[in-house]
């Protein structure tokens, strides 16, 4: 039997490049006039993916149309697709095709001007797929399909990046991969030949003088390197053939060391891969492409977005791909509740095969109930964008033992705190449909009101309540990182961190952050029962590491600018000594809590990218120092 044949002139393309592409279908069967044929472009009109052309040929540009043996161009017609959001066009043939013949469909310019033509996917993609469907009848009765594979390729090598942790210890063996990316951040090995790429770093060993090849692959592992004294280091690349120099994040070496530094994302989207229907495709890029150490899915509940199927298949792709020692994977999803009253939470289990809980069910329906039937230590809740006015949060239930951690910042904005009380990335819009602040939810506010919670960051989302903002002119920042302090790179061991408040935030940049109370890292609870000394100082070491020069080092105390610290360029260590009597600062208790004050750490590096660290406590549960001033006073005027 006879089979159609299907190929593309040319058959490949590097990653964002215009040009007219033609898509050749010779026929293996008899098709007669006023046949239809579908064409599926696979494409979402996202800024990365392939470009979505005009059906009008008046244009000059970035058009599709058809054409039999080079005759008159047939229009095309958009149509509905079964995928929603991708772009289908639909064609009537002109004449009868006969067994041989050929029908050829264009994308780009009439002219064959690749000025004019049409944009290729910015995403590298082996063998990417275009559908063609065909209906002899003509009905639009759509059956099998015919296929085209065309391969997209990385572009120019424009950077190099360097994958490295950011916390080592002194002598202690690590691996670096080197990444060869074009202007998109796909892999590349499209160079000049004979580019050569010289490695460095400061403290340089005699023995490491390495000039690099630029590999097939578009990156190079290099095993076993080691710092031998502590410091601060970035690794150097330079490409010796245009000169230009690339640097890594920071890495802070220190004399020895616990905990371990872990980045990644626990609320975030792609804009390559939708995170639910391509799960296995977004998380490879997470952990390949954007080298994240750690991450978790964030489908919304809903039966329409998140299926039985979908959250089945989600589950089987995070046990697979969650590997100790290189990529944690944790099972999420988020609940959105009453305004106010619930706000929208983001839900992580620490174990493999757990439920999606829908808001829709009885059992589900309020955070309460949620609560009372779920185990602390197998799943956290995380309050999010908690100053959006749809999804506020007003923490007037803040549950202890479930809320350890609350999203201070995703690429929607900042809830710390108000525009007015200076909030850097405020949650703000220009359009009808945009989400505006709403101070109740303010995370200041309710740090002050006694809850207590770590920081960590959301990065882009487009679902949910997020859906439509970037097309309502919603102001749109960086997506943001987490840093996890662990011990190890485990998932139980990232969760124990999380419950424990060994994390901060920052708006996307790998900036280094370190803070400590009476040797208290972030996180801890403190009272001067058992430390007695903290009523009259507290002595607070700190340290932080931009990737960019520091514009600003503020440390918080009780939700006010306590000090401004200057800072050497792109980093600084600093000690001070906060001699405040406690009593005197203390705010006021929350029901049965204590008096108590609180600190933390934020960054403004001078490309505007902010990190915070998560809080340190201190409880005054011993009587006030102040009281017993004044009672020794007394007795002393008495004698």
């Amino acid at each position: 039997m006879r089979r159609s044949i299907c190929h593309c002139e040319p058959s490949h393309a590097l990653a964002g490049e215009t040009a007219t592409w033609k898509f050749v279908y010779t026929t293996a069967n008899q098709l007669p006039k006023g046949t239809k044929i579908r064409f599926d472009l696979d494409s979402g009109g996202k800024s990365v993916d392939w470009q979505i052309p005009s059906a009008n040929l008046k244009e000059k540009s970035n058009v599709i149309w058809a054409e039999i043996d080079e005759s008159k161009p047939i229009a095309a017609t958009e149509s509905a697709n079964s995928k929603p959001g991708i772009h289908s066009f639909e064609f009537i043939v002109s004449s009868e095709l006969k067994p041989g013949d050929q029908l050829s469909i264009f994308i780009g310019s009439p002219d064959k001007d690749p000025r004019k033509g049409n944009c290729c996917q910015k995403i590298v993609q082996r063998r990417r797929p275009f559908s063609l469907y065909i209906d002899p009848k003509g009905k639009g009765d759509y059956k099998e399909h015919e296929v085209f594979h065309f391969d997209v390729r990385g572009g120019e090598l424009k950077t190099l990046r360097v994958i490295a942790p950011s916390l080592v210890a002194r002598n202690k063996r690590f691996d670096v991969i080197v990444r060869f990316e074009d202007i998109y951040g796909n892999l590349t090995s499209n160079a000049p030949e004979g580019t050569l790429i010289d490695l460095s770093y400061e403290h340089l060993r005699e023995n490491l003088n390495w000039k690099l090849f630029v590999p097939e692959t578009g990156f190079i592992a290099l095993p076993n390197l080691y710092f031998n004294e502590p410091g601060i280091y970035k690794i150097q690349l330079k490409n010796l053939h245009t000169k230009q120099i690339f640097l890594s994040p920071p890495i802070k070496c220190v004399p020895e060391g616990s905990l371990n530094l872990f980045w990644g994302t626990l609320h975030g989207e792609s804009e390559r891969f939708n995170s639910s229907t391509e799960i296995e495709s977004f998380l490879r890029y997470m952990r390949d492409d954007r080298a994240l150490q750690f991450i978790a899915t964030s489908c919304f509940d809903s039966e329409e977005e998140t299926s039985a199927e979908t959250w089945k298949v989600i589950n089987q792709q995070i046990a697979e791909f969650n590997e100790d020692d290189r990529f944690v994977a944790m099972l999420g999803f988020q609940w959105q509740g009453e305004p106010s009253e619930e706000g929208l939470r983001h839900f992580i289990y620490s174990k493999d095969a757990k439920p999606i809980l829908r808001r829709k069910d009885t059992k589900n329906n309020s955070l309460k109930k949620i609560f009372k039937t779920n185990n602390p230590k197998e799943m956290i809740s995380i309050p999010s964008f908690t100053m959006g006015k749809p999804t506020c949060y007003n923490f007037f239930d803040h549950n202890t033992e479930f809320e350890r951690v609350v999203e201070i910042y995703n690429a929607w904005g900042s809830s710390e705190c108000t525009a007015k009380e200076k909030n850097a990335r405020p949650i703000q819009g220009s359009g009808k449909q945009t989400i505006s602040e709403a101070a109740e939810g303010s995370i200041v506010k309710a740090l002050n009101n006694g809850c207590r919670f770590g920081f960590v960051a959301g990065g882009y989302d487009d679902r949910g309540p997020y859906a439509g903002l970037l097309e309502a002119k919603q102001t749109r920042y960086s997506p943001g990182l987490t840093a996890i302090l662990a011990k190890e790179h485990t998932r139980s061991s990232l969760c124990e961190a999380l419950q424990a408040r060994s994390c901060y935030a920052t708006t996307g940049e790998k900036i280094i952050l370190g803070l400590q109370i009476a040797g208290f890292h972030m996180g801890s609870e403190v009272d001067t029962k058992n430390r007695p000394g903290l009523e009259f100082n507290r002595h607070i070491v700190g340290y932080a590491i931009g990737v960019e020069s520091l514009a600003e080092v503020a440390l918080i105390r009780n939700g006010k600018l306590f000090k401004t610290l200057s800072a050497n360029g792109k980093e600084i260590d600093f000690q001070i000594d906060d001699s405040d009597l406690l009593s005197s600062i203390a705010l006021d208790p929350k029901e049965d809590h204590p008096p108590f004050a609180y600190y933390y750490l934020k960054v403004t590096q001078a490309d505007g990218h902010i990190a915070w660290s998560s809080p340190i406590w201190i409880d005054l549960t011993s009587k006030p120092a102040g009281q017993i001033i004044k009672r020794i006073k007394k007795k002393s005027v008495s004698i």
